[in-house]
């Protein structure tokens, strides 16, 4: 599908009918979710107040879990072919000199990772769930959700482009709208665990690096990396604490002025000298290179968990669990979740499963399936000691083979033609 048919405004008056399910937000959670309930044969309408392609603030990296998730839906050829590189090596660099590199074997069905741009990767999911059966709704944000007089949802409140007001029924509503969820504000989904939150993640865009796969860089204080993505450019970052800031500005052009460098050049410069601080091989690698885009920055990002459903509702991806990015593990967080809900969720639209047991089953396979990352996800962003930060790594490389293991292990979600009525 191209991309213009994805820049849609509301196609009819989607207040005049109802939909078995609305998801909210049409990005990695929510474009899965909507694809893997559409493949099913249900009635799905996903929205999202963007047109795309559009890119968004991402770790780019997919875990080998959500790699042998893409593989499973069929759609890891098309990130691929798309132009994001398979990548087949992890290189770890430590502060006392010494590199430990490793094969991506193959393990669950998958022998390569990828970084892709997600103005490229939200696309091919939104397309695919659009192929499946789904509708898309562009233009659309969701200010609030219905309810009966017990509470239970019964749909989404929204606002078009043209500021028209709009209520769209549905039996079930999910909200995939990321960590400042309004669904989840909506619905008063309850954090049920909150760990401190203090670091910072900086990254910017590079081409002409040279490139051996993934690599990590161990410095003191803060984690640099490099995750190669589209169009030859790699993405470099640096995760460090909050404390760490480099200057505020909303400005996107290294242009300067009579009174000094302009704040993006500032800015520019301050990431080097953290890169420097942090991994100097690589940053003498960057300098030698060319830093194409501004720097992207975000600080004290919440790390916590959300109830993960309610009556009439369920929350995917950020919405319902946010962690610090320093693990990179937000859109495999994201293809998790679709797939955990979209299995349970389907069988209670058909009737095959009380709506209470299939969340009941959603929001303890969630829970228990990110705990052991989200520890080592914290305990990793308070920065602690190299050697023990180097073993936290190694605990981290053991959880996410055993994830891609579950993963893969998982019940299939069957096309429409194969569900029976």
């Amino acid at each position: 599908m191209a991309d213009t048919d994805l820049e849609t405004e509301p196609r009819r008056d989607w207040s005049g009918g109802g939909h078995e399910v609305v998801v909210v937000g049409a990005r990695c959670a929510g474009a899965a979710t909507a694809m893997l309930l559409a493949r099913q044969g249900h009635d799905v309408l996903v929205v999202d107040r963007v047109s795309f392609p559009s890119d968004t603030l991402s770790t780019h990296a997919i875990a080998r879990g959500g790699v042998v998730q893409l593989a499973r839906w069929g759609l890891l050829d098309a990130v691929v072919d798309s132009g994001a590189p398979p990548i087949r090596t992890v290189t770890f660099h430590f502060g006392d000199g010494s590199v430990m590199r490793r094969a991506v074997k193959d393990r669950a069905g998958v022998d390569l990772l990828v970084a892709p741009r997600r103005h490229v990767l939200d696309p091919i999911l939104l397309s695919a769930a659009i192929e499946d059966g789904a509708e898309y709704a562009g233009g659309l944000t969701v200010t609030g959700v219905a309810t009966d007089r017990s509470g239970r949802v019964l749909g989404v409140e929204a606002r078009a482009r043209n500021g028209r007001r709009l209520r769209i029924p549905a039996a079930f509503v999910v909200g995939a709208d990321g960590v400042h969820s309004r669904i989840a504000r909506a619905v008063g989904a309850r954090v049920v665990d909150q760990r401190p939150s203090d670091a910072a993640a900086h990254y910017t865009y590079v081409a002409g690096l040279d490139w051996e796969g993934f690599e990590f860089h161990v410095g003191p204080g803060a984690f640099a990396g490099v995750f190669p993505t589209h169009g030859g450019e790699a993405n470099v970052w640096v995760c460090c604490p909050a404390a760490v800031a480099l200057p505020d500005t909303t400005d996107t052009t290294d242009t300067t002025d009579t009174t000094g460098p302009a704040p993006g050049a500032r800015r520019t410069a301050a990431f080097l000298s953290l890169l420097e601080r942090a991994a100097p091989s690589l940053a003498e690698r960057v300098r030698a290179a060319r830093i194409t885009a501004p720097v992207r920055s975000a600080a004290r990002l919440p790390n916590h968990v959300r109830a993960a459903a309610g009556r009439g509702w369920a929350l995917v991806g950020d919405a319902g669990y946010h962690r610090d990015p320093i693990t990179g593990h937000g859109i495999t967080d994201a293809f998790r979740d679709a797939e955990l809900l979209a299995g349970p969720l389907g069988r209670a639209l058909r009737g095959e499963l009380s709506e209470r047991a299939a969340l009941r089953s959603y929001a303890h396979q969630r829970d228990r399936a990110l705990a052991p990352i989200f520890d080592v996800t914290c305990q990793l962003a308070a920065f602690p000691p190299a050697g023990e930060f180097a073993e936290l790594q190694k605990q981290l490389s053991v959880l996410l083979d055993e994830e891609a293991t579950e993963l893969a292990a998982l019940p299939p979600i069957h096309a429409a033609e194969a569900v029976v009525a």
